[in-house]
């Protein structure tokens, strides 16, 4: 009787390759929320979010020459890092598109990639590091609207006051270019006092600058833009599938290039499957809310119908919820509000030295309207 090897898998992969993967990624990509579902748009705008994280994978030199490692004075340390960038939907937190490579590349040169995915019917979020001129230039040009968090380095210039509070300015390029000279964007700023309350009851608050391109303050009020901020954490709450549900914070396991290549498209690959899982909950029963959709339940179902095979061929007609769907409406999450998830992985050191004192300093004045703004949020 044949038996097969026990390479025979790895060789098949092999032989296969990452690009149907990343095809069928392609594929099932993209937005999944409906108009009239709760979290993924604000005023007609699909709400979108980018944001970038780590894969830890293998430290062998067959990897290493392409993900290198991070080396201190003296020796290196850590696992090779891959750097993921996605684009996210709220509400859902489908990806519309993902890029990936060596952590050598900041999460800019890969969010760069995505842009195709945006368009006029989007809003963009992100955190502070996106609001690099040429970054938001390239945005407006796919005629998408961006919300995103100032950095402290930016000190911008109280133009034109509106009434509520917030203010029109320009942002410019930082070096000249032959024949368009200094590029100006023009922008509003929201600057906000974000208070944040940990698990003990400790209060801490810092003072936040948004940066938006929607400049009509009535159409777009600043207590409202403040509280759709919120929703970038959407990305952080799809790597914490990704990374802690999925693979449950292990490390990538293939110890080729390609064979890494293929193994981050298959993991997108099944979480696209299974947020469209959840999608179809959603279609059945209207008034439900993606998020109290559990992507563990989904997980471990799905895995259950892939080991047990009933129902690969159903005698009836195909239900749209079928026994994944079952299960995970049987397992849904309360209604109360879900606290910020964020994926739980272990650090090769903090990054907090690195972000303190990232938040300005000090409020620009602004005569024309309301003092301040106050948002309250978890941690």
């Amino acid at each position: 009787m044949a038996r097969p090897c026990a390479s025979s898998l790895s060789r098949a992969r092999r032989r296969l390759g990452s690009a149907p993967l990343r095809r069928l990624f392609e594929i099932l990509a993209g937005p999944v929320a409906a108009r009239t579902q709760a979290g993924s748009f604000y005023r007609g705008l699909r709400a979108v979010a980018a944001d970038g994280t780590t894969l830890s994978i293998p430290d062998e030199e067959a990897v290493t020459w392409r993900f290198p490692k991070h080396g201190g004075q003296v020796l290196e340390f850590g696992y090779p890092l891959l750097r993921l960038v996605a684009l996210v939907e709220c509400g859902t937190r489908a990806p519309l598109g993902a890029a990936f490579g060596p952590d050598t590349t900041g999460e800019l040169g890969y969010a760069r990639r995505l842009l195709s995915h945006l368009d006029t019917s989007m809003v963009l979020l992100a955190d502070a590091y996106y609001d690099a001129y040429d970054f938001l230039e390239a945005v407006t040009g796919t005629g998408a609207s961006f919300l995103l968090r100032s950095t402290r380095k930016r000190r911008p210039t109280v133009r034109h006051p509106l009434p509520d509070g917030s203010y029109l300015t320009t942002v410019c390029a930082g070096r000249y270019q032959a024949g368009r000279g200094y590029g100006r964007l023009e922008v509003r700023i929201i600057e906000a006092l974000m208070t944040i309350e940990l698990a003990d009851g400790t209060r801490r608050t810092e003072l936040w600058r948004l940066m938006t391109s929607l400049l009509d303050a009535q159409s777009y009020p600043a207590h409202e833009l403040i509280a759709l901020y919120h929703r970038r954490w959407q990305a952080e709450t799809c790597y914490f599938s990704l990374k802690s549900t999925i693979l449950d914070g292990r490390v990538l396991r293939s110890r080729t290039v390609p064979g890494i290549e293929q193994e981050v498209y298959a993991l997108l690959t099944v979480y696209q499957a299974l947020v469209r899982t959840a999608d179809d909950l959603v279609t059945d029963q209207p008034g439900l809310s993606a998020e109290r959709v559990s992507m563990i339940v989904l997980l471990n179902a799905a895995a259950d119908q892939i080991v047990a095979a009933h129902g690969i061929a159903p005698d009836g007609p195909v239900d749209l919820v079928g026994a994944i769907g079952r299960a995970a409406l049987a397992g849904l999450l309360p209604k109360s509000r879900r606290r910020r998830l964020k994926a739980r992985v272990r650090k090769r050191n903090s990054k907090y030295t690195f972000t303190t004192g990232k938040h300005p300093r000090s409020r620009r004045r602004n005569r024309g309207g309301l003092d301040r703004h106050q948002a309250y949020g978890e941690a």
